[in-house]
């Protein structure tokens, strides 16, 4: 019958009379806990950025661009030629079951006076569908209307960014800006988004109605023209026959037969976004599993004490197994003491783990998110650790003979 208590007494005394070997042998798990857990908070913390990056963009999105066309035996580049007209977006809406909004787009870059204020920012002609396209909401004001679009009323919505530059402290709702020489009132402020995935300020914008767009602020060749009609899908679920209805039907109205190349281009901005989401995973599993190398490299070093341990404590194991002391006794002594290092060293690992990635937060500007599954899995594979590199030395611990142990030197 093993003696835990006593043993576990033997285990904790020798590590205490060692004191600064037993901190040097902790050291490794401390650096290896508060690597790990560092490194998962960055990579948890850029996917959650990413993810809201995505999310900002807007969900369940397709995107409709003109195509490469062919004129005079010359294959032109993709969007080089006007093949999207707002016909084709209101036909989206209309016929495609699997779509719940559509938003024509046509877009120029201008300078916006108010006062003695003005800013360069991007014009966006659209519809009211805009804001559920892109998941926007208003902080103040009104959407745009049907009767908007169709009388190409000269009015606005700005995003947070216009706001700041323009209007300072002052109330924008009401007043008049002017875009290109043209004045708009303003109706309505965007909720601030924040950057986007490849780092443009969603909140540099001004949405205009889109006839508006073509009469006054866009010169358009082609009556109705759009440079590209953004498509949200009614779920995840529902995105391939969202983007098979949109082709097949613009393949109707544009006429294209079998053997005849689109004129248009359908993009699945979802699966782009899921690709983005699925590397940034990617990205914290390998900072993770770079980390846990440290953490591997302190259970060799922990096995490397322990065996001098045992070699250095050869009389003091031939003593109690000549009084008694049976082969489990000295394996569990050794396995309790290399699990204490490792355990002790795990919780000031956590510590440092966590305080380093506030550091990093702080005075870095990163983004990390410590979640309590990377503790809980830091500090259970430092036991782990403490075990597997443990066993070793106690196993020839355990095996050496009484007789012979007593004789050491």
């Amino acid at each position: 019958m093993i003696n835990v208590n006593s043993t576990l007494k033997i285990a904790l005394r020798a590590l205490w009379v060692n004191k600064m070997r037993s901190f040097l042998t902790m050291l490794g798990i401390i650096i290896g806990v508060g690597a790990v857990i560092t490194m998962l908070a960055v990579g948890t913390g850029a996917s959650e950025k990413i993810s809201e990056q995505i999310a900002s963009v807007g969900s369940n999105l397709l995107m409709v661009i003109p195509g490469s066309i062919t004129q005079g035996g010359i294959r032109m580049g993709s969007g080089s030629h006007s093949t999207l007209t707002r016909d084709d977006a209101e036909a989206i809406e209309k016929e495609c079951s699997a779509v719940s909004a559509v938003a024509p787009v046509v877009n120029t870059a201008a300078q916006v006076v108010y006062g003695n204020q003005n800013w360069a920012t991007g014009i966006y002609g659209t519809s009211p569908g805009i804001l559920e396209v892109k998941d926007c909401a208003l902080v103040v004001g009104r959407n745009f209307i049907d009767q908007d679009i169709r009388s190409a009323t000269k009015v606005c919505i700005l995003g947070q960014t216009v706001v700041d530059n323009l209007f300072g402290g002052i109330d924008p709702i009401g007043q008049i800006i002017r875009i290109k020489k043209v004045p708009f009132v303003v109706i309505g402020i965007l909720e601030p988004k924040g950057q986007s995935i490849m780092g443009q300020d969603q909140d540099d914008v001004i949405y205009i109605p889109v006839t508006t767009a073509q009469k006054k602020i866009v010169a358009t060749h082609v009556p109705g023209m759009v440079r590209s009609i953004m498509v949200k899908g009614r779920s995840a679920e529902d995105m391939p026959l969202a983007e098979k209805q949109v082709t097949e039907l613009l393949r109707q109205r544009h006429r294209s037969g079998p053997n005849k190349e689109d004129d248009f281009t359908v993009r699945n901005l979802s699966q782009m976004m899921q690709v983005a989401e699925q590397s940034a995973k990617v990205m914290t599993i390998l900072l993770g599993a770079i980390a846990s190398i440290s953490l591997l490299i302190g259970g060799i070093g922990i096995m490397n004490i322990m065996l001098v341990s045992v070699t250095e404590r050869t009389r003091e194991i031939g003593i109690r197994m000549s009084i008694g002391a049976k082969t489990w006794d000295i394996r569990i002594q050794f396995i309790i003491e290399a699990l204490t290092l490792s355990l002790i060293g795990g919780i000031f690992g956590i510590i440092l783990g966590v305080t380093g990635s506030s550091l990093l937060s702080a005075f870095a500007g990163w983004a990390t998110i410590v979640s309590p599954l990377s503790i809980i899995m830091a500090f259970s594979f430092s036991g782990l650790v403490g075990i597997f590199f443990g066993f070793y030395p106690a196993y020839k611990a355990s095996l050496l003979n009484p007789i012979d142990a007593l004789r050491y030197e």
